[in-house]
Formats: structure tokens, C-alpha cells, sequence
């Protein structure tokens, strides 16, 4: 007999402020900000747009210019828009409506983002996702790894009663097995509800679970959520129950096993111990993360 999950904590949907010049983002939970075990192996859920951008005839990208990571992986979901990426490992590549790129820094690298050519020039929506997820301290010093998963190689399953579908990016539901290679175990599925409709999703006991809602209205455990809010999930419990609104409902639903170790974090930075935070420092300002190689995108 499932138990569900019950809503621990409903985040306010956030003020939306810039990351760079191309990345208009509502932080929607960090560890800075909740408990980092209550969101653990998560660390940082970014949701950027849905935001118009003019054609630019001159060509200059938005975006992020070269920056480090140490210590986690981000995990890029696009939605609408094209990016480009290249790092210090040598990937580079574009991500497009319905790809994910699954970087993980594990040991270091310098990477930037920023919207592609096409876009640039043509302009048009962007909406994105930008999750982090921590690194047990044994793979923190590991070797950097890069997946780009296209929408192609990303399964839906349909929801019984035919309440919707949901795209599994990484765990498993319903036997449909997510392309993502993951560090510890854990879910993100990208759910899509008709109107009115309701569903009972099956997560493991003792993981956290986060809901977003990215779209429409709906209710997570009995608890009403509007656009851009966040719910926290009990551990408790092995379900989450789902309902749309009227209008149906997008939403983002993360789960996973605890990493149940000490956080220390400063930037884009995260390790266990504030010695090795002033390592990775002085790794990345001695050039020991690699630098991007000059000339053109």
C-alpha cells in the first residue's frame, strides 16, 4: 500500500534576477537557503525565462562567460531556446528544446554558456532549467564527465487513467529507464498533467522529493501550488500525489538518496571541508581547472 508523501515545506515562487547577460533566473531553492539536508544530493534549482529575446544582428552571444565548478554536477534542461557550451575538457555542443546536459565537475573545469548563433541572431523565447547535484566526497576529486542527452533519447511513459506523461531523464518509472548516468540514485522526470487529472507517483522511502510547478496550477499532497513554487517533500512515505487545476500542469519532480555528509560551499564551489574549498580556490587561480581555448565559438 503506497504512502504519500507529505508537503514539509511550500517555497515562495522567488523574484526573478540575472545570471550573466542572458539568463533571466528565479533561484528556486539552494543550500544556502534551505536546510542542505532537507534537499539533499540537491544543491541549487535555477528556472530561467520563459523570456523574449530580440533578433541581434551583431552576433555577440548572452550568456556566462568562462567560470569554474568543483565538487558537483549541474544539470541543464532546456525547454525553449538553444545554448551552446564548451569547457576545459574539450566538450563542446548544443543543447535545444527537450536536450539536457549533465556536466559533472567532479575534480574541476572552467566552462561557459551562452545562448548559440542561431539564436542570437534570429531571437525568440528562452526557458531553461539549471539544477545542482552534490558529489559524495569520494567522487568529489574524480574525473570530470560530460552527457549530452538529447530530446530524441529521452522516454515518455503515460500516466494510467491517461492523467498525462512524464518524460523520465534520469531514474526509472513505469520500467522506462532514463539515459542519464548518475552519481547516486535518484529520479528527475519532467511531468506533464491534463486538466483536472490526477496522479500517484511512486518514489522511494527516504529520499527527498522536490516538486516544482512550472505551469498551470496544481496540488502536491492536498497542498495548492501556483507558478514557480516549490514544494519539499517528507522522507516519509514512498508516493507523491498529484492533481492539475483547470488548466492542466507542468511540472519538475526531482527525487533522491541523501548524501549525508558535511556541506561546505562558497560560490561555485562544493566540498566537505573549508580546506579543501581554499584548495579548489587556489587550484582554479593556478590554472590547475584548465582555461578555454582562445579564438572563435
Amino acid at each position: 500500500m503506497t504512502t504519500i508523501k507529505d508537503v514539509v515545506q511550500l517555497l515562495p515562487a522567488p523574484s526573478p534576477h540575472w545570471v550573466g547577460d542572458g539568463f533571466p533566473v528565479r533561484t528556486v531553492f539552494s543550500a544556502h537557503a534551505q536546510d542542505p539536508v532537507a534537499i539533499s544530493p540537491f544543491l541549487l534549482l535555477d528556472y530561467a525565462g520563459p523570456h523574449s529575446f530580440a533578433p541581434d544582428p551583431s552576433g555577440r552571444p548572452r550568456g556566462v562567460d568562462e567560470h569554474p565548478h568543483r565538487g558537483f554536477e549541474t544539470v541543464t534542461i532546456v525547454y525553449q531556446g538553444e545554448l551552446e557550451h564548451r569547457d576545459s575538457a574539450g566538450t563542446s555542443g548544443k543543447v535545444g528544446p527537450g536536450d539536457v546536459q549533465w556536466m559533472t565537475a567532479a575534480r574541476g573545469l572552467v566552462h561557459e554558456e551562452k545562448h548559440s548563433a542561431e539564436f542570437t541572431r534570429n531571437g525568440g523565447t528562452l526557458e531553461m532549467v539549471q539544477l545542482w547535484v552534490n558529489l559524495p566526497a569520494h567522487q568529489k576529486m574524480a574525473e570530470p564527465r560530460y552527457q549530452d542527452i538529447s530530446a530524441g533519447a529521452i522516454r515518455s511513459t503515460t500516466l494510467p487513467g491517461e492523467a498525462g506523461r512524464v518524460r523520465v531523464i534520469a531514474g526509472t518509472l513505469a520500467g522506462v529507464h532514463g539515459p542519464a548516468r548518475t552519481v547516486t540514485p535518484m529520479n528527475l522526470w519532467d511531468v506533464q498533467l491534463h486538466p483536472t487529472a490526477r496522479a500517484n507517483l511512486p518514489v522511494a522511502e527516504g529520499h527527498n522529493t522536490i516538486v516544482l510547478l512550472l505551469r498551470g496550477g496544481a496540488h502536491v499532497g492536498g497542498t495548492a501550488m501556483h507558478p514557480h513554487q516549490c514544494a519539499l517533500l517528507n522522507r516519509c512515505g514512498d508516493g507523491v500525489d498529484l492533481r492539475a487545476g483547470d488548466q492542466g500542469a507542468a511540472l519538475l519532480l526531482l527525487s533522491g538518496e541523501p548524501i549525508d555528509e558535511p556541506v561546505a560551499a562558497q560560490g561555485p564551489f562544493v566540498m566537505n571541508t573549508t580546506d579543501e574549498l581554499r584548495q579548489a580556490i587556489a587550484d582554479y587561480q593556478s590554472g590547475h581547472m584548465g582555461r578555454l581555448a582562445a579564438g572563435s565559438r
